[in-house]
């Protein structure tokens, strides 16, 4: 057998987020065809916990002071590493594309997942620019049909891939243990109605929003509240501060690795970004058979079943009372929080799946290192 073809992956984070959690997946999909080198541009490598049994070397990020120092430090990791593949991921990574283009490192594929903070509310001219120059001769890969718009049409890029993540269904699926477990563990009573949020705690999520719309639902007289928040971050002593002034019930978890436990022990699921693409978590919820209320950001609408997109509440003044809304309605009929878990669980079983995501990979990663 030949040794396996190396890619280098250049993150600006390597936290356990979405666009890192698919990464992992994909690695471990591949097998041996390919070993991996992995870059955090800020140093934080939390993701590199959940890829055990792949061949993942974490490679530090060293910048040199003076001008253009980034692209520099990237320059070197190709000379040293010389791999066969790179692999750079959103903004964040564009020290590595400037790299790469300037070097005349034609295999190459840059992912793009979304947005932060500083343009959620509207692109950056020069970072359009820097994007249609670096990479017109380059593979993107997009999971949203908004991503691909942009890329088509605003960055002008040629050779743009919409591939939709994928999850595990089964490794998902519902589990009424494994979700009373996960709330005995933590102290959530077993009557109360859980909606959950998960994700990195940083300001796009918007995890704010989230608990001033569960402070302020007009739930129904017999049901007991209770909010979760599923993850770590930056954010997280700002959102306990805001939680014990709006004083509801809130149990922070910190980061967990294996989520499934988590969506089983929700009763509803929530996304409140101010910006999403197509985001993992809100497909592992669907394959839990969780209902979803979430703002109505990215292709958030169009993952979800048309059953339950009467809960994608539109960004605005009334954000917060639509999702408090939500979450009431949901509360009040267990009927119909059991037909939207079935239709979600069957809508990604139908078009999510990880092994279409991970053939499509394949293709991509395969035609790029042919150059």
């Amino acid at each position: 057998m030949s040794d396996p073809r190396h890619l280098l992956h250049v993150f600006p984070t390597f936290c356990a987020a979405g666009a890192q959690v698919r990464t992992v997946t994909l690695m471990r999909a591949f097998g041996d065809r390919f070993r991996h080198s992995v870059v955090a541009c800020d140093g934080v490598t939390d993701a590199a916990a959940i890829a055990d049994g792949v061949a993942l070397e974490l490679v530090p990020w060293e910048p040199r002071s003076g001008p253009m120092s980034g692209v520099r430090t990237a320059a070197e990791l190709l000379r040293r590493l010389q791999p066969d593949l790179l692999c750079t991921y959103n903004w964040g990574s564009m020290d590595a594309v400037l790299a790469a283009r300037a070097g005349g490192f034609a295999r190459h594929v840059h992912h793009e997942d979304g947005f932060n903070a500083d343009e959620a509310d509207g692109l950056k001219a020069r970072r359009n620019w820097t994007r249609r120059v670096s990479l017109r001769r380059t593979d993107m890969v997009v999971p949203s049909t908004k991503l691909e718009t942009i890329a088509r049409g605003t960055w002008r890029l040629p050779r743009v891939h919409l591939v939709p993540n994928g999850v595990d269904a089964d490794r998902y699926a519902r589990d009424a243990e494994a979700g009373a477990r996960f709330r005995i563990e933590r102290g959530i009573p077993a009557d109360a109605f859980a909606v959950g949020v998960v994700g990195h705690l940083r300001p796009i999520k918007r995890f704010d929003r989230f608990l001033r719309a569960f402070a302020g639902a007009p739930w129904p007289n017999d049901v007991k509240p209770h909010a979760l928040v599923v993850g770590d971050g930056g954010e997280r002593a700002a959102l306990e501060a805001l939680a014990g002034s709006l004083d509801v019930g809130v149990t922070f978890t910190g980061h967990i690795e294996d989520l499934a436990g988590a969506y089983s022990a929700m009763d509803v699921f929530s996304l409140s970004s101010d910006s999403e693409q197509q985001p993992v978590s809100l497909l592992e919820a669907l394959a839990a058979g969780t209902p979803v209320a979430a703002t109505d950001v990215g292709d958030i609408a169009a993952s979800l079943p048309p059953s339950a997109r009467r809960f994608v509440v539109p960004l605005g003044p009334s954000v917060e009372a639509g999702l408090g809304q939500a979450y009431a309605r949901l509360a009040g009929d267990a009927e119909l929080r059991q037909a939207l878990a079935e239709a979600g669980r069957e809508h990604v079983v139908e078009r999510y799946s990880v092994a279409a995501m991970v053939a499509r990979y394949l293709d991509i990663y395969a035609s790029a290192l042919q150059r």
